[in-house]
């Protein structure tokens, strides 16, 4: 295992089979993650993480047949986190169009020393990706956040991401805090509110 850990993740289980569901689980929690639900009937998988909210869903999926597939299809379209597929076989072909339908990764349910080895791997890189995605976020807020002072009191980038940093310093928020409120503020108004804030701001300045 790694020596360095992200933060641990949250982690939804499904799997039709009680026996595979509590060595899966077992495993999650070995390896330092948190799992916050538990669920026997894989097709309630996209309703549980609505009302959940995990990370990430390790979801089992039993043979290489339409009905899998149509399944893996319906939970990555509604379930409100990436899906990490449990297969009970490896099959190139069933591997590749579950893929072509959103999987992030898959796994085979092979026995546990195999099983807690590739969960590993994922659960790690999928954490790494989480954060990586994390920080894409934060900066696009960032951006998003200075362009909109920019109009509002018309001066340039490096003066806005100065009003942000003294917000963040006056107020003990993160820089990324400011941003968000100053975004959401932004998209809470409409448009012609946006407008006569803009002239407002103008005929102060």
């Amino acid at each position: 295992m790694s020596s360095e850990r992200t933060d641990p993740l949250r982690v939804l289980i499904a799997n039709e089979r009680p026996d595979r569901l509590e060595v899966t689980t077992k495993i999650v929690e070995k390896l330092g993650h948190v799992v916050i639900a538990r669920e026997l009937q894989v097709s309630d998988v996209a309703a549980m993480t609505a009302h959940s909210m995990p990370d990430v869903a390790l979801v089992a999926i039993g043979e290489s047949t339409d009905h899998a597939l149509r399944l893996i299809s319906s939970i990555v379209q509604e379930a409100a986190c990436p899906v990490i597929a449990l297969l009970e076989v490896e099959d190139p072909t069933f591997i590749k169009e579950a893929a072509r339908r959103g999987v992030f990764a898959y796994i085979a349910d092979g026995e546990a020393d195999e099983l807690e080895s590739a969960l590993d791997i994922v659960l790690e890189r999928f954490a790494e990706f989480r954060n990586l995605e994390g920080a894409f976020g934060r900066r696009a807020v960032t951006e998003r956040a200075k362009g909109i002072l920019m109009e509002r009191h018309g001066v340039d980038e490096q003066r806005a991401f100065e009003l942000l940093r003294a917000q963040s310093r006056n107020t003990g928020r993160k820089l990324v805090d400011v941003a968000a409120s100053v975004v959401e503020g932004h998209l809470l108004l409409p448009p012609r509110a946006r407008e006569g804030a803009h002239r407002e701001q103008e005929r102060l300045d």
